[in-house]
């Protein structure tokens, strides 16, 4: 059977012989495996008849069997390219989105991506599965009620796992969420994502702020405290077709893991990022995504790559908190409120931050300006200097989401800093989202708010997109 397979037509396998001795050591390890030929549809459109096989692992977790549902596709480049591989959860099973599976059920191991032939193979693929699903269990029973919520998500599962990644087939869910015009997504229920839902909830901006529970095990102190004293208009769930028709979804979750380096931590975030937007933007196609996840700019860039929103609604929280506090010192502290309404905190969040103007003061003549651009320079350290003092603690950020999110909601026009994507922008040529002075409304972005052109300003711009750029670069999306 393995042998027609591979060897009918439109098979295009350029390595036949060392596939099938593969695909029977599979067969005979794993009996339960059934083998088909099948059209996979990638992201781009293109199709191709590839040889694929499912079935179920065992796996053993925390004392306890189970039969994890598998299915793999072989590509025609077999086996020097490794395969896509997906869970298939059955009407009763729920996805546990984690480090090593997304939303969608595509399943991410550090074997497929070291993947290496003759050392890497498809039984050894398969004993990684295991190991690594006994490390976090992928699945979880859903109850009837939950198993019926989850159904049209388990279509869309099932439709990519057959191959058909179309994203615009893709049909609105109304029915839950009818008579909540205005609904805030907060992804991530740790210290962040509490103190966004509990200033979102001061705030008043919204008829519901649902909070989406990704942690494992017990509930966590913070979302049963928010559960025990009931707080209104606030659901938590770890259901992602809760988020469903959401005007803004603020991500702030954030995966540390065995990380040991800096950029190892990134690639957990983007891991991590890889299950969420693709879920949340199918249930809200025409919401605003609003990053506050870390590094910001490049969370920020990996939120508008994976959810193929337009840049105006995917942004990042940037320097919006700096920002606001640079104009409040300005204005009470240095008694430079004139100042204060031009003053802004640009550019990448951390250290390289710069104070940036929006508009110039006029002057009668060239000694004039001279004089007045020192004089501004000199409150602009001043005031730097103040903020070096200030740190980001949770509800400050939270405090800063809600600004944001209030400004999008009542389609305020309101300028902030926030992360967007800075090409075009101060002679920049890559994509990279830095914070900028931008009009923010219902569709997200309006415009950028044109900057004073100050060379030392454009420099550290410039330099910080280069080295954001090359970070990315290093980045498996």
């Amino acid at each position: 059977k393995l042998f027609s397979l591979l060897f009918s037509p439109p098979s295009q396998y350029k390595f036949r012989d060392l596939t099938i001795e593969e695909l029977k050591d599979v067969s005979k390890t794993y009996p339960n495996f059934t083998f088909s030929m099948n059209t996979y549809t990638f992201k781009d459109g293109s199709q191709k008849d590839l040889l694929n096989f499912s079935g179920t692992v065992p796996v053993k977790y925390a004392g306890n069997s189970y039969n994890i549902p598998v299915r793999l596709w072989i590509l025609d480049s077999h086996p020097f390219a490794p395969p896509i591989c997906f869970l298939k959860p059955t009407a009763n099973m729920g996805i546990a989105v984690g480090k090593h599976v997304d939303a969608r059920g595509r399943i991410y191991l550090p074997y497929l991506q070291n993947w290496s032939h003759p050392k890497s193979t498809l039984t050894g693929l398969i004993k990684e599965m295991i190991a690594k699903f006994e490390e976090e269990l992928p699945l979880y029973s859903l109850s009837s009620s939950d198993a019926a919520r989850q159904s049209e998500l388990l279509s869309y599962i099932a439709k990519i796992t057959e191959g058909e990644t179309d994203m615009k087939s893709r049909s609105k869910t109304g029915s839950r969420n009818e008579g909540c015009f205005n609904k805030i997504t907060v992804v991530g229920a740790g210290d962040l994502g509490i103190a966004c839902v509990l200033a979102l909830a001061a705030k008043d901006v919204a008829d519901k702020v649902v909070l989406l529970d990704l942690s494992e095990g017990a509930a966590r102190g913070g979302t049963m405290d928010l559960e025990i004293f009931a707080v209104p208009n606030v659901e938590i769930s770890k259901d992602f077709s809760a988020s469903a028709d959401s005007k803004v979804v603020v991500l702030t979750v954030n995966s540390l893991g065995n990380a040991q380096t800096y950029l190892d931590v990134i690639q957990n975030n983007v891991d991590l990022f890889r299950g969420i937007i693709p879920a949340v933007s199918h249930y809200s196609q025409n919401a605003v995504l609003l990053v506050a996840s870390q590094p910001v700019e490049v969370m920020t860039f990996v939120s508008w790559k994976l959810s193929s929103f337009p840049k105006s609604r995917v942004i990042g929280v940037g320097a919006n908190l700096d920002s606001e506090r640079f104009q409040y010192i300005l204005t009470n502290l240095l008694k430079a409120d004139v100042l204060a309404k031009d003053g802004w905190v640009i550019g990448e969040q951390g250290e390289d931050k710069v104070p940036s103007w929006t508009s110039c003061n006029v002057a009668a003549n060239q000694t004039e300006a001279m004089a007045a651009r020192n004089s501004r320079e000199k409150v602009a350290n001043r005031a730097m200097e103040v903020l070096k003092g200030k740190g980001q603690r949770s509800w400050s950020v939270g405090l800063s989401v809600a600004d944001l999110v209030d400004s999008i909601m009542k389609d305020k026009r309101k300028v902030h800093s926030v992360s967007t994507l800075a090409k075009g922008c101060c002679n920049i040529n890559s994509e990279v989202f830095l914070s900028l002075p931008c009009i923010l409304g219902t569709s997200g972005v309006i415009e950028m708010v044109r900057l004073e052109e100050d060379p030392l300003v454009q420099e550290k711009l410039q330099s910080s997109a280069g080295s954001i750029h090359d970070l990315q670069q290093q980045l498996k999306l």
